[in-house]
């Protein structure tokens, strides 16, 4: 699940600013899923951000686990539920694949 591959003619079409305890946004530490078609790549540069993928929106125990540490990264697929959570000292962004121009449509989606 850390690494599920990103199709090789994709590419990047977004990517987020450095994140940290102090500005990270309320959405990514709940239920949110990556867009239809996108890819997110989450990306440790400092400390540990910890990966909770759900089977669905509504799922309250996570399915999947993925401690990732500064240096390293994690794949999340189109459509899939899940929430992070980070270190004190964490930093990090994501960059958001797709195979397509997304233009300026969402790249994923928060828990209603």
């Amino acid at each position: 699940m850390s690494h599920l591959r990103i199709p090789a003619n994709w590419t990047i079409q977004r990517s987020t600013p450095f994140f940290a305890k102090a500005n990270v946004p309320a959405a990514l530490l709940s239920h949110h899923n990556t867009a239809e078609g996108v890819f997110g790549q989450l990306c440790v540069m400092e400390g540990v951000v910890t990966y909770f993928g759900f089977a669905d929106e509504h799922a309250q125990e996570h399915e999947v686990k993925v401690v990732i540490q500064a240096g390293n990264f994690a794949t999340s697929p189109p459509q899939y539920w899940h929430r992070i959570e980070l270190s004190d000292d964490a930093q990090f962004n994501i960059n958001f694949w797709s195979e397509e121009d997304k233009g300026d449509s969402p790249l994923f989606n928060a828990r209603k």
